[in-house]
């Protein structure tokens, strides 16, 4: 049985997490085999990656070197964690994916598309997303829900949020099939049934509970 991956995007403080552990939990209760993962850190490397890029505050990263160390996190995630879930079968939630790297040093760090998505490939192998649920917020809702900054990327200012939330909002028009689009200022209950009846539509999971694939 072919696994899936389902992958949750959107700007810090849009709700992906929230609404990445609810569909955990209610595949799980379905009785689905479910892997919960995120980048960066979803492996020992990405750990020690997601440290160096999130938590070493006053460190100059640029957007170049952003991107290479995403790219090698997403390499070891993908060939360590969601290949051999996927050729088991499981369901994998992913808290953000290639399109994070498109979104943030493409729009938001302002390096060229093309670059970014090559290097995506080469780190990928040329895997997508069975699904992206991408959460949409004003960043000025999305700052009032984070309240202090937690990390470098989410100290960086409104406009820079601006930027990545168009530059996700050019991606799922390039994408409609794949990213489906939601308002994540709605109630945490709405987007999580609007989720559920996504993954009902195509099969991925069946409206009685257990696996519809």
């Amino acid at each position: 049985m072919k696994g899936v991956l389902i992958t949750f995007e959107g700007i810090d403080g849009c709700g992906k997490s929230t609404q990445a552990e609810r569909l955990v939990e209610a595949l799980r209760r379905r009785g689905e085999t479910v892997v919960h993962t995120r980048e960066p850190g979803g492996t020992e490397l990405g750990q020690r990656i997601r440290h160096l890029f999130l938590h070493l505050q006053g460190l100059d990263i640029d957007p170049t070197t952003e991107a290479l160390l995403m790219a090698a996190d997403r390499a070891d995630h993908v060939r360590r964690v969601i290949a051999p879930a996927l050729a088991q079968g499981a369901i994998i939630v992913c808290e953000r994916f290639a399109d994070s790297m498109i979104a943030y040093q493409g729009y938001g760090g302002e390096l060229p598309l093309d670059a970014l998505h090559a290097l995506n490939a080469l780190a990928t192998g040329g895997l997508e997303p069975d699904v992206t649920f991408l959460l949409d917020v004003d960043p000025s809702l999305a700052f009032e829900r984070r309240g202090r900054p937690a990390d470098r990327i989410e100290g960086k200012d409104q406009g820079f949020y601006h930027k990545v939330r168009q530059g996700y909002l050019a991606l799922q028009k390039q994408n409609p099939q794949r990213i489906i689009l939601l308002d994540g200022a709605l109630p945490i209950e709405v987007v999580h049934q609007e989720i559920l009846s996504e993954l009902a539509r195509r099969e991925i999971l069946s409206a009685q509970g257990g696996s519809g694939r």
